[in-house]
């Protein structure tokens, strides 16, 4: 993942920005004793990109993937809508605890930019319906010349969406953080809509660490430099999901990337050990000496 990528990471001020009080008063409204239900993966399976995750002789990249992590962030759905033989494939090579997060096809985000996509999103949305009990929430990115300008066809698109199938939005035009009464009319219309607000945590766009969510739910995008100090960004956000967890925060989807993916399961393993400690949960991750092969 290129985006955001900067050529002296070493130069860049991680420190995570304070959370929005508007964050902490809308998570307050969702406090209770539900179990905290947390997804944490990378974006690819592929091997080419993630040289030396699989032990040798693996045979099916997405069935041993699936036994390493509980979901993926399924990128490939941005170039090609899936057909509903190839859904039903990949659903019957996974667990029954793991979760696909689909990005939506950029034929409707990127060459139609939200216009008359009707007929496009049926066919998205029928497709990745069969996915059942394991599609975690799609994801809507806009291209980042994609503005402010356009908030009016967004309002439309974001109300036609069927309800029924959880959505996720990332908007990267800087004009939507940079003009306050922006900034504002955009997240009202996410928590009209009930759409949850993407994070995105990269090297080149610290505006995009808004801290604000829209919903009970923390849909985060974090892009490691290939750099030391990724880990100790990765333990930041464990002391700021604690914050969120103990003022409401009910779901947190979590996906790793690198500018060269090769490291992603390396940072992804160190962020499910430290959340399975913080947490008290029983997350899976890739490790060298468990049941799980050989990481790296």
């Amino acid at each position: 993942m290129k985006f955001g990528q900067v050529d002296h990471p070493e130069e860049i001020d991680f420190t995570l920005p304070p959370t929005a009080a508007e964050t902490l008063g809308l998570l307050q409204h969702f406090k209770n004793n539900q179990p905290f239900e947390v997804y944490v993966g990378c974006a690819k399976w592929n091997k080419q990109d993630l040289k030396g995750f699989y032990p040798r002789g693996t045979k099916d990249e997405l069935v041993y993937y699936s036994t390493q992590f509980n979901s993926i962030e399924l990128n490939a759905t941005f170039y090609n809508s899936p057909s509903l033989e190839q859904v039903e494939t990949w659903k019957k090579k996974t667990p029954d605890d793991f979760k696909f997060f689909p990005k939506v096809p950029q034929s409707i985000s990127h060459f139609s930019r939200l216009l008359n996509t009707a007929d496009k999103v049926k066919l998205f949305t029928d497709a990745i319906r069969r996915f059942d009990e394991k599609l975690g929430m799609v994801f809507l990115q806009m291209h980042d010349n994609y503005s402010p300008k356009d908030m009016a066809r967004l309002k439309l698109f974001l109300h036609d969406w069927p309800k029924e199938v959880p959505l996720a939005l990332e908007v990267r035009n800087r004009d939507w953080f940079s003009k306050p009464e922006v900034t504002k009319e955009l997240y009202a219309l996410l928590e009209e809509t009930q759409v949850t607000n993407v994070l995105v945590d990269t090297a080149g766009r610290r505006d995009m660490l808004h801290m604000r969510l829209t919903s009970p739910i923390a849909f985060v995008r974090y892009v490691g430099a290939n750099h030391p100090s990724d880990y100790e960004r990765l333990d930041q956000w464990i002391d700021l999901l604690k914050l969120w967890r103990d003022n409401g925060l009910q779901k947190l989807y979590f996906f790793i990337h690198q500018n060269i993916e090769v490291e992603s399961p390396l940072l992804a393993a160190h962020f499910i050990k430290k959340m399975n400690a913080t947490f008290g949960l029983n997350l899976k991750y890739p490790n060298k000496n468990g049941s799980q092969n050989s990481l790296f």
